[in-house]
């Protein structure tokens, strides 16, 4: 069993704004031209859409139209935190859990902690998933996201 990958940051503005560049405005910031499902055809995805909801699902439209499906949110606690599975790529089978929680530190900094688990639905790719996300999320959390927030 392999253990969770946990980031944490902390960015420039209030919980309720942290929360919504994260879930409402995750196409402006993911960088799609360096992680989205089009890149294996070598071009950008044109959006990335997400239903900030209960069940709502996140998918990528491609550079052709292409409608990629990447998780469906588990758990919506506006303001507060959020869960997905989350399977990139992958048959939803295959999905790892991503949580989210954004906790106030002030009415303009929030501590974002991003934590992934369940590596074991990627069977023998587990431990090849799990690095690989560790050096992504350092891109699109700790960077991309955190840039967005004004950090």
């Amino acid at each position: 069993m392999l253990d969770p990958l946990v980031c944490t940051i902390e960015v420039p503005c209030g919980q309720a704004q942290a929360f919504g560049i994260f879930v409402k405005e995750m196409g402006t910031w993911w960088p799609l031209d360096k992680r989205s499902m089009s890149m294996h055809d070598g071009k950008a995805a044109k959006s990335l859409r997400v239903e900030a909801k209960l069940g709502g699902k996140i998918v990528e439209i491609g550079h052709d139209d292409t409608e990629h499906h990447w998780g469906t949110i588990t758990s919506f606690d506006p303001n507060d935190s959020l869960a997905m599975d989350f399977h990139m790529g992958l048959p939803p089978e295959n999905a790892s859990l991503v949580e989210v929680r954004f906790t106030a530190l002030g009415n303009a900094r929030t501590q974002v902690e991003l934590t992934q688990s369940n590596w074991e639905a990627f069977g023998d790719m587990a431990e090849m998933m799990r690095r690989g996300y560790g050096s992504g999320w350092v891109l699109i959390f700790e960077e991309a996201y955190q840039a967005a927030c004004g950090g």
